[in-house]
């Protein structure tokens, strides 16, 4: 996870100049839907919230298992999957039976998901060994942002500096986060706390930034943290100040947040002598007996 965190700068700057270079992804005007399972699913609510607020068309995100497709008029689906082993995503796949035009972003080239779509965008170089996500998922979402025109050249320079800062003992040692997003940055919020959960096992939420003083709010405390992604609501640094909780508002680009949030992630995992290469009851890819 280390190695694999560290490296996102470099497989960001790549998925730029391919997403530059291919026109795979749906053009604008159609209906989309996005799907994934875990980190993945969380890649696509962040693209399909920052495709259709770009106005390049009505875009839905699902969980693979949980996808109304055959219900709605799309005219594509999009799906994320690092191993393209994901039995829920092949299942989706073998539903809709050639339907609908179908694109699906990757890591693993040799995976069956490849003949089962129109389309694949190859991210064999951002392909992870770590059980625990971090360089696959960001670089898929580096390069649908990058379709929609979201400019990530900030993103690059502060992540590097992100994924080699040292972690303080305050974040080390506290006992629960909340991570909060607005638009396209709640997906970043939900796969940040997801990070927590994997490799560190602790208590960790993630909100819209907005609806968190609707009850959420109640369990900021001293000791623990409210880490907000993106921009941030009128009044909520104030309110914060109120609970004793550490709040965390850099005022950096979300995706360079949620690479540093990896660190951190990382950094306390050691800290309990954790491995998030080999996290408790996970595997690398989902695979279902269909027979059980």
């Amino acid at each position: 996870m280390d190695v694999e965190l560290r490296s996102q700068p470099e497989m960001w700057e790549r998925a730029i100049l391919q997403a530059r270079s291919e026109n795979l992804l749906p053009a604008d005007g159609l209906r989309v839907a996005v799907v994934g399972c875990g980190t993945s699913w969380f890649m696509a609510q962040s693209y399909a919230a920052a495709r259709e607020s770009a106005g390049r068309g009505i875009t839905d995100a699902f969980a693979a298992s949980e996808a109304f497709i055959t219900t709605r008029d799309y005219d594509v689906l999009v799906a994320i999957t690092r191993s393209g082993t994901t039995s829920e995503v092949l299942t989706l796949l073998d539903q809709l039976d050639g339907s609908l035009p179908t694109v699906a972003l990757i890591g693993d080239l040799t995976s069956p998901i490849v003949n089962k779509v129109d389309a694949v965008i190859e991210l064999p170089y951002a392909d992870e060994e770590s059980v625990v996500q971090t360089r696959f998922a960001t670089t898929a979402l580096a390069y649908l942002l990058t379709s929609v025109g979201v400019d990530l050249s900030a993103a690059i320079d502060e992540a590097r500096v992100a994924v080699a800062a040292q972690t303080p003992a305050e974040l080390i040692d506290a006992e629960q986060f909340t991570f909060l997003g607005r638009g396209w940055t709640v997906g970043l919020a939900n796969e940040a706390a997801l990070k927590m959960r994997e490799a560190v096992q602790g208590w960790t939420e993630a909100y819209p930034a907005m609806d968190y003083r609707h009850g959420p709010i109640a369990i900021a405390a001293p000791n623990r943290v409210t880490w907000m992604l993106g921009e941030e609501p009128e009044g909520l640094a104030q309110d914060m100040v109120r609970t004793g909780a550490l709040y965390i508002n850099n005022n950096a680009h979300p995706l360079a947040e949620l690479a540093r949030i990896h660190r951190v992630t990382l950094d306390r995992a050691r800290a309990r002598k954790m491995n998030p290469d080999a996290p408790r009851n996970l595997t690398r890819s989902v695979i279902l007996d269909e027979d059980a």
